[in-house]
Formats: C-alpha cells, sequence, structure tokens
C-alpha cells in the first residue's frame, strides 16, 4: 500500500510510537491523518492533522470517529497499555484494563471502521502488536495475553476482509525506547526507526512486519523454532 495520498485513522497518534508514525505518515505524503488520543488537545498540530477523542474504553467515542473520520483508507491499531505483574502477582482489574484496550478497543475500532473502508473501495488496517504475542514472559502476563488475542484476532480478520478489498497487517515489534518501557533494562530501538520501518513493511504489502533488528533476529527462531522462541522469553 503506497502511504502518499492515503487518509488515516491513527490510534493513540499523541504518545510513544504513535506520535512517531503520526511524523513518518506526514512525511511519507499523507493526505490527512485523523490523529486520535484520549487526550486530543496533546496531538501535534498539523495542516493535514484532525485531532479527534478516542478512548479504546469507550464505544461511543469509537462511533464518533468512525463517524467523523468517513474518508479514511488506512487504520493504523496503535494505542495499548501495559502493566507489569507475573501471572500470579497480577492485579485482576489491571489485566482486565489491559484485555479492554488491547483486545476488545482494537477488536471495537476494527469493526466500527470495515464498513469505513469498504464504502471507500477497500484499504488496510494495521494492527501493532508485539513479539509477545507470539510467546508470553511472566513479567508482563496480562499484556501478553492480551497481544496474543490481538494477535489471533488479526489471522481471524484476514480471510474476512480480503474478500472485500482490505488487507489486514500484524506488526511485531521488540522492545522500543519509548515511556512504556521506561526503566526496563532490555534492547530497545529508537521509536523512529520502528515507524519508518512499520510503513517499509506496509508499503511492501508483508502481512506479518517485524519492525526492528531485534524482532527480526527473533522472528528467524519463531518460523524455525517455536519452543526455542518461547523459552527465550520465559527467563529459563
Amino acid at each position: 500500500m503506497n502511504i502518499e495520498g492515503t487518509t488515516v485513522l491513527l490510534t493513540g497518534a499523541n504518545r510513544g510510537l504513535g506520535r512517531h508514525l503520526l511524523d513518518v505518515l506526514l512525511d511519507r505524503g499523507a493526505a490527512k491523518v485523523y490523529a486520535t488520543a484520549r487526550k486530543p488537545l496533546e496531538v501535534r498540530e498539523h495542516v493535514r492533522v484532525v485531532a479527534l477523542a478516542l478512548d479504546l474504553t469507550d464505544p461511543e467515542t469509537i462511533a464518533a470517529a468512525a463517524g467523523r473520520a468517513g474518508d479514511a483508507t488506512l487504520v493504523i491499531n496503535n494505542a495499548s497499555t501495559a502493566a507489569f505483574a507475573s501471572p500470579l502477582d497480577a492485579d485482576r482489574d489491571a489485566v482486565r484494563a489491559e484485555m479492554a484496550v488491547n483486545y476488545d478497543g482494537t477488536f471495537d475500532v476494527v469493526r466500527a471502521f470495515v464498513p469505513v473502508l469498504e464504502r471507500n473501495g477497500g484499504g488496510a488496517i494495521v494492527n501493532v502488536l508485539s513479539l509477545l504475542s507470539l510467546a508470553s514472559t511472566p513479567p508482563m502476563a496480562g499484556y501478553s495475553a492480551s497481544k496474543a488475542a490481538a494477535h489471533s484476532l488479526t489471522q481471524a480478520l484476514r480471510p474476512v476482509l480480503r474478500e472485500k478489498g482490505i488487507s489486514v497487517h500484524g506488526v511485531y515489534p521488540a522492545g522500543i525506547d519509548t515511556d512504556m518501557l521506561a526503566g526496563i533494562d532490555a534492547p530497545k530501538t529508537p521509536p523512529r526507526e520502528v515507524a519508518d520501518a512499520l510503513l517499509d513493511g506496509l508499503e511492501a504489502d508483508q502481512e506479518d512486519i517485524f519492525p526492528d533488528p531485534n524482532a527480526q533476529a527473533m522472528s528467524a527462531t519463531w518460523w524455525s523454532d517455536p519452543k526455542a522462541f518461547e523459552r527465550a522469553f520465559s527467563g529459563v
């Protein structure tokens, strides 16, 4: 998919990877970006940016965004949340919040925007997931589970939306140097590099996008030896 001339709906556009995705979309010639956030006043101001309020736990704001962004041809589900706790210590409400944002919210955005894309002749949906969609790590048990659910959703959508002229892409980054991982001792890639590689993968029509060197290295293990991939995240 060529980014130039597209009209984009981007969630989580005010911080982290989303802020850099917004910059790269503009640099590559997106005609308009509906940049959504719970706090839209924090979104970058630009003549081609329309800031919209969207809370992934509030279906009414999702429906309102779909009504406003009726010319969208590309949807990038970037917004997410993470709590850091092991499976036996995690607060149940915190895990539920991760699932509500990372899975339920993504699901609701997809269902709200499929009719929009279909009316506009097709397009693409990009779900920003994680390597932890493919194998869990104990310190982020709830996050891993929510991203695994979103990965499964991504797979389920592909054959259904292909018939509607809508391609579905999953993005599987490793650590990104944003505030979500602040203080975590792990390899991290600058978010601008991840944003560029994500859109490179989309423009190359890759269904599974591994947008940083660490993710690319691990993807080879995932394809060739899934149990070794699992052990790499287990801490044993």
